[in-house]
């Protein structure tokens, strides 16, 4: 029996903010361009060449790429350009499944007697934003919603790659371990020390031996991801309770200026989400990840709902100073922020005075509460007992 034809896309804008850059100014179309100064927002594949990459702190960008023309962030215009796309994706798709601002899965099967082959759709689709909207777009298209991401990883800068059914795995397993999803730093570090330098590496080891390795969690995804096997369907409709990204830092001791770079960059990006999708937050968590393996939980909840990267940001700074003896004591290996308690932009209800003096006396350690009141306990919205919505790390295009 023949196998169904690759329907799902990962469509990703390339190097973003530093496009609608180039776009809008033509005397940065061709130049490395790089997007903030205190902390890369974004850099343009120039840039990318000399080494300049996300989230890294300004002063070391421009030691990389002394060539590189800076500019400050126009966030009013990443936004429209944004929903520009995403009306073209949502014409394109009866599911479309966004995952940021500059980035969704789309699913195109079933439309083969409608709107053509998956191919077809994918090329069209690039097409249409690149006309209306005039910026580069590179799709990767698979059967499985990993395999789409990998394929237009790989496809980057302004490509198109598709994966035929049955050849996913020729496809797959030449490719770095680093590939597969949840592979940071430290994980590459040890799939390396043990002889495991592609994904086909991984998928020859028994699961049970990547379990004993790097634990039940990761091992049996490893596991499952170096076989291609990924169940998720792309859903669209679905309202998340929580949002969050997160940073690993490998194993060097990290600079305390260092992390506040980290901080700004994933409190930027969060933000930038929650306008996207029109939603507003109440409760920031900040995870912390020691150099012993142990992990640290705090949060806060705010008297306002707020979409703002300041005050997200501030709120995030406050708590990561609150643990800067545990931070200097024990070093960190990871950082990360998760928005709880999300709402939509439109139903945000303004607290009077009395219960904003009240908040600021609620700083929450959640690993406390658990202790006290069980794996189950809610506390102002944040369910304790699970991960409080950290999402995988949003790698650079």
């Amino acid at each position: 029996m023949s196998q169904p034809e690759p329907g799902i896309l990962h469509a990703d804008l390339d190097a973003f903010y530093a496009s609608v850059e180039q776009r809008d100014d033509p005397r940065l179309r061709g130049r490395p361009v790089i997007v903030g100064a205190g902390v890369v927002l974004a850099a343009s594949y120039e840039a990318k060449a000399c080494g300049v990459r996300t989230a890294m702190g300004g002063a070391h960008a421009r030691r990389l790429c002394p060539r590189a023309v800076v500019v400050p962030p126009r966030m009013a215009e990443y936004a429209n350009a944004s929903k520009a796309v995403f009306r073209i994706f949502e014409r394109t798709a009866p599911v479309v499944e966004g995952l940021s601002i500059d980035e969704a899965f789309l699913d195109v099967r079933r439309l083969g007697r409608i709107t053509g082959a998956p191919f077809d759709i994918a090329l069209r689709l690039r097409e249409e934003v690149r006309a209306e909207v005039r910026l580069p777009i590179t799709v990767g298209v698979a059967r499985t919603k990993f395999l789409a991401k990998v394929a237009s990883a790989v496809a980057k800068p302004d490509g198109l790659l598709v994966v035929p059914a049955g050849g996913e795995l020729d496809f797959l397993h030449p490719l770095p371990v680093e590939r597969l999803w949840g592979v940071g730093h430290v994980t590459a570090r040890k799939l390396h020390a043990a002889g495991l330098s592609t994904v086909g590496d991984v998928a020859r080891v028994p699961e049970a031996a990547l379990v004993a390795q790097l634990g039940p969690a990761a091992g049996r995804r490893l596991h499952a991801l170096a076989h291609n096997r990924d169940p998720r369907r792309v859903t669209s409709g679905h309202r998340r309770r929580s949002i969050g990204s997160q940073r690993a830092l490998g194993r060097s001791p990290a600079a305390w200026t260092d992390l506040d770079a980290h901080l700004v960059a994933i409190a930027d990006r969060l933000a930038r989400r929650l306008r996207a999708a029109d939603r507003v937050c109440r409760t920031v968590v900040l995870r912390l990840r020691f150099a012993d393996y142990s992990r640290a939980t705090r949060s806060h909840t705010l008297a306002e709902a707020t979409v703002e990267t300041r005050e997200i940001l501030g709120t995030a700074r406050r708590l990561l100073g609150a643990s800067r003896a545990m931070v200097d004591a024990r070093g960190i290996t990871l950082i990360g922020v998760a928005l709880g308690n999300l709402s939509d932009g439109a139903c945000v209800q303004l607290s009077l005075p009395l219960e904003r003096d009240r908040s600021r006396s609620l700083d929450v350690t959640l690993d406390d509460i658990r202790d006290r009141f069980g794996s189950g306990a809610v506390v102002r919205g944040v369910l304790v007992g699970r991960d409080p919505g950290l999402s995988p790390p949003l790698l650079p295009d």
